[in-house]
């Protein structure tokens, strides 16, 4: 049986994690990763499967022929809103784009362009993971409130954010869950709460050498979407001690919803303890490249979320093999 072949889009961490997880999969391969550094220089330096073919992401187009489904790794500030409507034109792709508040405006532009093509967007693990368990939780318990707490860990989004800021040159956003917040839901309770009150944001930032760091730390703070909602704060270091303390990518969080069946208080939880964010985004985002070439193959066209693909088709097991050993 012919495999499932996989194309990345940005070679960095998340790009990284989704190679392993291609390489993990008995029904993929991985054909080629596009990148914006110098291909020659980044095959001396990582780790490559020679077969693996090494291009500029202008030569992607090239390749239609060859790449069933396109996962696209760049981070959500600047590079999916170009690349997802640009290459969901010629390609099934799939992505983790997690600018919650732009979803809607983003599956429009995919949707607009993708008339032969399916293009599974936002499959990460908030969104993605987590918005599934939002939608189960409230379905079953509609007499409710549902929460969601990040962290604590480093926000690949909110730290590539921080990145494209100008002057500076390496930075770590750490998401913080307020515990009195958590323990109030989990008590059953179904409090309304302001961001502020649910999450902290810790920044950790190194800045080239002609940097204004009072500039800086105003464009972070008052970032929308990011930052302004929440209390910030920043911290300037030395590049020596952000590699030593803040050069792991651990993250989690968790759902939870609070509701009522009849007079009885009812509480779910899902919860997620990630030691490599980058990694485990990559898994899903593979694990939806699958549902992608199927639904693709069944002419399912069009933008769709982790809402749209029924469980079936992320699995490499058959239905019956599921229903036998997991129902």
């Amino acid at each position: 049986m012919s495999k499932i072949r996989i194309g990345i889009i940005g070679y960095g961490n998340v790009g990284k994690g989704a190679a392993l997880a291609v390489n993990g999969a008995s029904d993929m391969e991985l054909k080629a990763i596009f990148t914006r550094r110098d291909p020659e220089k980044l095959r001396n330096t990582e780790e490559l499967d020679s077969s693996v073919a090494l291009l500029p992401i202008s030569s992607a187009e090239s390749m239609i022929d060859d790449i069933d489904v396109l996962l696209l790794c760049g981070g959500s500030a600047t590079d999916l809103p170009e690349q997802g409507p640009h290459f969901a034109k010629m390609f099934n792709i799939v992505d983790s784009y997690d600018n919650h508040a732009k979803i809607p405006e983003y599956m429009a532009a995919i949707d607009e362009v993708a008339k032969k093509t399916t293009a599974i967007i936002s499959t990460g693990w908030d969104p993605g993971l987590f918005s599934m368990m939002r939608l189960l939780s409230e379905s079953i318990l509609p007499d409710g409130s549902t929460y969601t707490f990040w962290g604590e860990g480093v926000s690949q989004g909110h730290s590539d954010a921080i990145r494209r800021i100008e002057g500076v040159k390496l930075a770590a956003q750490y998401t913080i869950p307020v515990e009195k917040a958590v323990e109030t839901v989990r008590s059953g309770q179904s409090p309304v709460f302001l961001a502020r009150e649910k999450h902290r944001r810790d920044c950790f930032v190194v800045t080239e050498s002609v940097a204004d760091k009072a500039e800086i730390e105003k464009t972070i703070k008052n970032m929308p979407h990011y930052f302004a909602d929440f209390d910030t704060s920043v911290t300037f270091i030395e590049e020596d001690e952000f590699i030593t303390k803040h050069n792991k990518m651990p993250h989690g969080g968790m759902v939870l919803h609070s509701g009522k069946t009849c007079d009885n208080s009812q509480v779910m939880e899902f919860s997620l303890k990630l030691e490599s964010n980058p990694e485990f985004t990559g898994s899903i985002m593979v694990t939806f490249a699958r549902a992608a070439f199927r639904m693709s193959k069944d002419s399912i066209y069009g933008a769709k979320t982790v809402f749209d693909v029924p469980l079936t088709y992320i699995s490499e097991k058959d239905r019956n093999t599921l229903i036998k050993e997991l129902l």
